[in-house]
């Protein structure tokens, strides 16, 4: 009899009955049964599962300690948001995740997409209403995703309406705003800022005005093309101008610069806005140019140096490119850190630069979907560019994650000769009624680390469950809640416990997914 009180209390009144069915069995049955149900029970929470897959129906409440958002590879879960309640029994499961707050690594600046002239087009052909959905549910944080870092081009990039600078006229007396501009980014900018005030927003040059180019640093030729050529030293200055000159005129237009880098792949000379721009150039530029000018105009913008592949493409004497600048000395508080793309090379890389410069920031600024990686498969790239991109570059002490176009048409543009004609954004938009939108990998990726990951967070140490196919970070958010974001790249469905100490609770995890939580300490 104690021993079916002892049952009662530690497994509920399920596991009696089932124990007192056993009696036939024998004692030693029942004493097997016992053990094995009592350590079964230690594992259950009020967020257990009843059925074995992707489609099963989580134990779930409609507001609970949990939040959970949900994203299998097949859309049958597509952002699905859930809830649950921590467990009151004591935690014994095998696959649980601690989390560790007391272990703390990089703070979190946001998550994102680039907000391109042709994103800003498309955007700008649906109504008014679709277009104000469409971006509450990407941007705001109280009824969507949250998406809190955007990219955009100053003057034009392979994703604008034209080749286009700022002053295409030579004389800094010329600069302006173009059409495209005022037209179609700096009207998209202020419907996303209504709705999140506190987006950040990088801007990146993909040339300098085509007066400004020089052939090569030895000849010293003009060089009026949108693609390739080199800065002429000689215009440093000037180039330097037409930056504050930029970011001033945004700020007139109550939109913040919150960071710039100084040149976009600056080893690609082959894309139809290019430019290059060796380290030896960028340091020059940077450090006896941008830096006293941004000094001068009370500028907080910060520099991120670099702005491309994890290889250097394979150029020697370029490799480690930012950490030569930082070797021949550049003001941190201005030049805070480094961005990256990944169309080259390994993410390794960020943690290579990290070690070298553990003070100095790291942010990931582009990567694309397409035709040549199968882009709209979201079965394949939902977990490729989970694990690569966003928790591989946030694992490897990036602040902020950044993809590329947030929308494209259906066509794959506007886009320029030259170009990428071969690009997916985050979410095509079909061009014949600029209404039914299709969302690819890229915008769920971002979606789920902004939507439980907040600005300010903390990326924080985890111990414990570490089975292969899994990857997962957690941080601590500002406002007193913990978050994790995980990807299941296994053909098997997981329960995964996750205990912050003081509270832990299980989730079936469903075969390839990505699943977001937040609960509060």
């Amino acid at each position: 009899m104690k021993v079916f009180l002892l049952i009662d209390r530690v497994l509920g009144l399920r596991a009696l009955r089932a124990l007192r069915t056993l009696r036939t069995l024998g004692t030693g049955t029942l004493g097997i049964a016992f053990v094995g149900l009592l350590a079964v029970s230690f594992t259950l929470t009020s967020c257990d599962t009843t059925k074995n897959n992707e489609n099963n129906t989580t134990d779930v409440v409609e507001n609970g300690d949990v939040t959970i958002y949900i994203t299998t590879g097949t859309r049958s879960q597509d952002f699905k948001k859930q809830a649950c309640n921590f467990s009151e029994r004591q935690n014994m499961s095998p696959t649980t995740i601690k989390l560790d707050p007391a272990t703390r690594y990089q703070t979190m600046d946001g998550f994102g997409a680039a907000v391109t002239g042709s994103t800003c087009y498309n955007l700008m052909q649906m109504t008014a209403e679709n277009r104000s959905k469409f971006l509450h549910e990407t941007f705001s944080h109280a009824d969507g995703m949250g998406y809190s870092y955007i990219r955009i081009a100053i003057g034009c990039s392979d994703f604008s309406l034209s080749e286009y600078s700022c002053c295409d006229i030579p004389g800094m007396q010329h600069f302006g705003l173009t059409d495209e501009e005022t037209q179609y980014v700096i009207p998209v900018l202020k419907e996303i800022l209504a709705i999140n005030p506190d987006v950040k927003i990088m801007g990146s040059p993909w040339t300098c005005p085509p007066w400004m180019k020089v052939n090569n640093l030895i000849d010293l030729q003009p060089f009026h093309s949108w693609t390739s050529g080199q800065l002429n030293p000689q215009y440093y200055a000037d180039y330097a101008t037409y930056f504050v000159k930029w970011i001033q005129a945004f700020e007139a237009e109550g939109i913040k610069i919150f960071s710039v880098t100084p040149q976009n792949e600056p080893l690609n000379r082959g894309n139809s806005a290019s430019l290059f721009m060796g380290w030896q150039e960028q340091l020059e530029f940077v450090k006896n140019h941008l830096i006293p000018q941004f000094k001068d105009a009370s500028l907080s913008t910060k520099i991120y140096l670099f702005d491309h592949n994890y290889n250097y493409d394979n150029m020697a004497d370029q490799y480690e490119y930012p950490l030569k600048i930082y070797d021949a000395g550049v003001d941190p508080e201005w030049v805070v850190g480094s961005a990256y793309h990944n169309y080259g090379g390994d993410k390794s890389e960020l943690l290579k630069i990290h070690n070298r410069y553990p003070d100095r920031e790291l942010v990931f600024t582009e990567t694309s979907i397409g035709t040549w990686n199968d882009g709209r498969n979201l079965a394949l790239r939902l977990i490729d560019d989970m694990r690569e991109v966003a928790l591989g570059t946030v694992n490897n002490w990036c602040r902020a994650v950044i993809v590329w176009n947030l929308m494209l048409d259906s066509e794959r543009g506007p886009n320029r000769d030259g170009g990428c004609q071969t690009c997916y954004g985050a979410v095509d938009i079909n061009k014949s009624d600029y209404s039914v939108i299709t969302r690819n990998s890229h915008y769920y990726i971002i979606g789920h680390l902004s939507v439980v990951v907040k600005p300010g967070a903390v990326r924080i140490g985890t111990s414990g469950f570490s089975d292969a196919g899994f990857y997962y970070s957690a941080f601590e958010n500002t406002d007193g809640t913990y978050a994790v974001v995980l990807l299941n790249s296994t053909e098997e469905i997981k329960k995964i416990t996750l205990d912050d100490g003081a509270h832990h609770f299980s989730y079936d995890v469903p075969a390839n997914s990505v699943i977001s939580y937040r609960w509060k300490k």
